[in-house]
């Protein structure tokens, strides 16, 4: 590593970022596991409830599954936006700042 990526990762402002960016994944992965596994976990626990129909052939199960991957596509959205609209551009702030 040269020297302007040494002082890049020990600055404090990138230590911070890098702090954020773990919290919002780990934030956002806890989430989507508590969402998949209550799905599963009511499979298991509660097959009725899911076995309920809404519809002649529909069962309430069907919906909230898709729900599911629906719910999972929107967070890893919000992830993407927030890493191109935010974090990218901290980062390119703090390369900036540090070039000088």
């Amino acid at each position: 590593m040269n020297e302007d990526h040494n002082k890049i990762i020990i600055s404090p402002a990138f230590k911070k970022l890098v702090k954020t960016r773990w919290t919002i994944s780990i934030l956002l992965t806890l989430v989507i596991l508590l969402v998949y596994f209550g799905f599963i976990g009511t499979i298991a626990f509660n097959k009725e409830l899911l076995a309920t129909k809404i519809q002649k052939n529909v069962t309430l199960g069907i919906p909230i599954g898709i729900g599911i991957i629906i719910f999972s596509w929107i967070l890893t959205g919000l992830y993407v936006w927030w890493a191109n609209n935010k974090y990218d551009h901290k980062v390119k702030d703090i390369k900036s700042q540090l070039s000088k």
